[in-house]
């Protein structure tokens, strides 16, 4: 068993730390148990299960530093892994930007751990592969899927007297679901801490529904058009948004956060007033550990406020060199949404376009925050308030900064990738060429 009580984790970590000779000593354990099942033409191809448990040990003289790693935590083993990272550390060159272990600290308790999800067994796994292929099949269409699960901890422990454990559990499922005629493509992604609040049948039915919808796509013009973005398709941008509120990046002139001429954009109106975003570990729908690799504690934190940027993330060391109190960058993303639909938000659509993702994001200018990427697995023109029929995928050119600054209405949130984004519509969303893909 991979997954440690928060006083076997310490007794463990408690032990390793006692052999330490170093000037510092930080040690990180981590154990987790985790299922999986993948499932593609209509029948399980995979599944297995993992067990895994891994102590690092870092340990500095000065600022020179040296990290080993190692799965078995007899005192023998201890003793060695100590004695590794303290011969690596002064083989190492020292760290300009080193900073000294943190002492004890004050943590929330999480609410990451459920006990439905720690407990879940092959014969689920099983059910929910079932819950896409049989409906699949009977639609002419074909699943392919995967759905894994897993529980652990992590705990951290140092020589100056800071301890912090934590005990999550996670769930995370995709299907693609293809017409066997080739022409049609429907996905759907899910993602919990508890999984009773997964339902496969209802997931999977979104994903065939889709596919049979798209097929035989018609080309329309690439150009400026209305969009409504399903959540799975904003969060790639949003998500490459979340990692420029960094005050580093931003005071050096790197990044959308910089000010032409110096300084960052701390406190100026950067999008349209009615996005409001905020992170916290506490959130019930989307929550996570209450801190960070640093062992710093975690809060819930503005980051925009009616569309006015109120923080930057600081590391320790910047925010020492710049005299200021470090800022934990965020371990999730909310956004406020509205009380919309996705079907309201389409009937009230006189002309536009539906994305359910974007794929295959990439940079092109980190100063605007302008991104190229792909539309997939269903896109629709909706003409009058209805989907009238599919199109085929569109290149895009677009910054989730000019995005948020065309919004026409925020609509319900839903969880995505450990987020809350909401449906969005926005005007004059950029597609630039067609795509021939599915």
């Amino acid at each position: 068993m991979a997954i440690y009580t928060k006083e076997e984790a310490r007794k463990i970590m408690e032990k390793a730390l006692s052999f330490s000779k170093a000037d510092a000593c930080e040690v990180n354990l981590n154990g987790s148990e985790s299922g999986n099942i993948r499932y593609a033409r209509n029948t399980v191809s995979t599944a297995g299960h993992r067990s895994n448990q891994t102590l690092v040990v870092q340990s500095n003289f000065g600022k020179k530093s040296g990290t080993a790693t190692i799965d078995e935590f007899d005192d023998v083993s201890l003793e060695k892994v100590v004695r590794r990272a303290e011969e690596l550390a002064k083989l190492s060159p020292e760290n300009p930007e080193f900073m000294e272990p943190l002492g004890p600290q004050s943590y929330d308790e999480s609410i990451t751990f459920s006990e439905a999800t720690a407990n879940i067994t092959p014969e689920y796994r099983a059910k929910v592969a079932n819950s896409s292929i049989e409906p699949a099949a009977a639609k002419d269409v074909t699943a392919a899927g995967f759905l894994n699960d897993s529980a652990g901890f992590s705990a951290m422990m140092n020589s100056k007297g800071l301890f912090a454990y934590n005990k999550s559990t996670s769930a995370n499922f995709t299907v693609t679901m293809r017409t066997n005629d080739g022409t049609g493509s429907g996905w759907v992604t899910r993602d919990y801490n508890d999984i009773s609040k997964f339902d496969a049948a209802e997931a999977s039915k979104i994903a065939i529904d889709k596919a049979l919808m798209s097929k035989e796509a018609k080309a329309i013009e690439p150009g400026k058009y209305t969009v409504i973005l399903e959540p799975a398709a904003s969060i790639g941008l949003l998500g490459n948004m979340f990692g420029a509120f960094n005050a580093r990046t931003a005071d050096e002139g790197r990044s959308f956060m910089s000010k032409e001429g110096g300084g960052t954009k701390l406190g100026e109106k950067i999008v349209d007033e009615r996005i409001q975003l905020w992170s916290d570990p506490l959130n019930s729908e989307v929550p996570t550990g209450t801190w960070n690799g640093s062992g710093q504690p975690l809060k819930k934190m503005k980051w925009i406020e009616n569309g006015v940027v109120k923080n930057l993330s600081y590391s320790r060391y910047w925010a020492k060199k710049k005299g200021v109190e470090a800022v934990p960058f965020p371990s999730n993303g909310i956004m406020a949404g509205g009380d919309a639909s996705l079907e309201d938000l389409i009937k009230d659509t006189k002309k536009g376009i539906l994305v359910t993702r974007l794929w295959y994001i990439r940079s092109v200018d980190p100063q605007t925050l302008l991104y190229t990427g792909l539309t997939r697995d269903g896109t629709f023109y909706i003409e009058n308030g209805k989907l009238k029929h599919p199109v085929k995928n569109f290149r895009f050119n677009e910054s989730p900064i000019i995005m948020l600054n065309n919004l026409e209405t925020l609509g319900q949130q839903v969880r995505i990738n450990g987020n809350l984004i909401p449906y969005m519509k926005v005007r004059d969303f950029t597609f630039t060429s067609l795509s021939d893909a599915v």
